[in-house]
Order: C-alpha cells, then structure tokens, then sequence
C-alpha cells in the first residue's frame, strides 16, 4: 500500500473555501473523515463544539462520514477506544489551535501511532494552522517561538511551517526573523497564506487554493501559486 499524501494548510479547514481541496484528498479512499480538534482544547468546550459543528459539515458537503476523536489530553491519546476510532480512514485532519498542545498532547501515544498506522496504509493526512505546525519538527509555543528544541510530532521533520502567512507577521513580528535564526541545516521554512494548501509530500508537493506558499530565507521570499509544484 503506497502511504498517503500530507496536506498543510494555512488556514480555512472545514469551510467551504477548502471543501475541493479536502475532496481532493480523500477520493479514492475510504470515506471516514477522521477530525481531531485536540489544538482547540485549551479553549474549552464551547470552541470543540464549534470545531465539531463546522467538521460535520464540511463532511456533509463531501458525502463522507465524520469521525470526531475528541482527544483533549495525553491520557485521552493514550487510550485504546480513542486510538481505535483512527481505523480506515480516509482522511485524517488535526485542526488549529494552540500547536505545542496539540505536538505535546499526542507525541508517543497510542492515537497518533494509529494515524502514523493509517498514512502508511494509505491515508491522507492533514494539518491545518497548528496542526500544520505541528507535524513538523517545530510547534512553538506562540508566546515563546524563540525556542530551537525539536517539539513537534515530526511527520515532515525537514519542513517548518508559518501558516495565515499574509496575516501572520502583523500578529506576531518577531516570527519569521525567530524562525530563520534557529532553522536547521537542511530545513526549509514554508509560510503558506490563508485558504491555501501544499500537498503531497513528503519532498514532492503542489500547492492548491486560493493563494500562495512562500520558500523563506534570510532576505528572501519566493512565491509558489496555486498549481505550482515545490520540492522540499
């Protein structure tokens, strides 16, 4: 079974925008939408059930069957009922929040072991805004992103991601210059704008949506198009 392509996306999982993008990933395979909100957790029950709402829905639009795994602990990731739910998927998608709680809730337990089962069986799977983040070696805490330890759950370990990129350097300055000054030899730094996705992966992408992925270095920022294709 060949294993199954990666999504980043900038922002815009579950709404209409990216409704072919998401279509797009799980043709072809099996119609179980895996939806894990685990990065909204520390927000509290009212923005999951927003998580939960708008998933439903998108998985409507898709004639596919929503599947919530409403991990919002590592106790919870650790548990077998939950890690059982990740079984024949289609589609499996960590949404935003807050991307070291999402690395450091299902780093090394049975949940994301099941999803790492299910990518090789053929998967798609996908991160959006600090799921993004955090399949790569990097989820910062967002107060902290001076930070250079390895924290994210490493499925891309070789590619960072800065997602809302056209938004994201007016909410947080220090980002990108924070970002280059600790990036790994051999990392490439991705900022990916909001509505837009890279897919494919792990080194072979193409970008999809309604903007841009940028290639950032120091002083220099190269822009890739919806329908461009970008080696990693």
């Amino acid at each position: 079974m060949t294993v199954g392509p990666i999504a980043l996306v900038g922002s815009g999982e579950y709404l209409p925008v990216m409704a072919e993008v998401e279509r797009g990933l799980i043709a072809g395979r099996a119609p179980r939408y895996v939806q894990l909100a685990t990065a909204a957790a520390p927000e509290g029950d009212a923005s999951l059930a927003r998580w939960h709402r708008i998933g439903r829905e998108q998985a409507e639009r898709l004639g596919v069957e929503q599947v919530v795994v409403d991990v919002r602990s590592r106790e919870e990731a650790q548990s077998t009922a939950f890690a059982g739910l990740v079984a024949g998927a289609g589609l499996i998608y960590l949404s935003g929040g807050n991307p070291a709680y999402l690395a450091e809730t299902l780093r090394d337990t049975l949940v994301w072991q099941a999803i790492l089962d299910m990518h090789k069986a053929g998967a798609a799977v996908a991160g959006c805004s600090a799921g993004a983040m955090a399949m790569s070696d990097w989820a910062p805490r967002l107060r902290d992103i001076r930070s250079d330890n390895p924290t994210g759950l490493g499925l891309v370990d070789h590619v960072r991601v800065i997602p809302h990129f056209d938004k994201m350097l007016a909410w947080v300055p220090d980002m990108l210059r924070n970002a280059l000054l600790r990036l790994p030899e051999g990392t490439t730094l991705l900022g990916i704008d909001e509505d837009t996705a890279l897919v494919g992966g792990p080194h072979e992408w193409v970008v999809q949506g309604r903007q841009s992925v940028w290639v950032l270095g120091d002083g220099s920022r190269v822009e890739h198009k919806a329908g461009s294709h970008l080696t990693t």
